[in-house]
């Protein structure tokens, strides 16, 4: 059995919202809510992308008429994983009760180093 850290995408929207910077704070809070207490072992970041100007690593959100759609990384430590496919299934499974209707997919899954799986 190994440990696992997967993280997933979610695509995150926010209602009666004028500003970028606002709505990327709200989603993170809205999510943050929604995952205590039962999943407040999960990490909530904003999804970047490289501008395809600059190449710069951007914050993934927009807002059209007062509606912000954000882009959110979850991220857990799954312990005692038979497989990443496995450890992929249990974080869906964990993070997917506290946020229904929250579309997920899965960004990444790395084997945790014995160091790691402890911190």
């Amino acid at each position: 059995m190994l440990d696992y850290r997967v993280i997933l995408e979610a695509a995150w929207i926010v209602k009666d919202v004028t500003s970028v910077p606002d709505a990327l704070g709200i989603a993170v809070s809205e999510a943050g809510k929604r995952l205590q207490p039962s999943a407040k072992f999960v990490d909530v970041d904003i999804l970047t992308t490289p501008c395809p100007y600059c190449e710069r690593e951007i914050d993934t959100g927009m807002v059209v008429a007062r509606t912000g759609f954000v882009g959110l990384l979850l991220s857990m430590k799954v312990f005692s994983a038979e497989n990443p496919e496995h450890a992929e299934r249990i974080a869906k499974t964990v993070i997917g009760k506290a946020l229904r209707d929250v579309p997920l997919s899965t960004y990444s899954i790395e084997e945790l180093e014995a160091e790691e799986a402890h911190e």
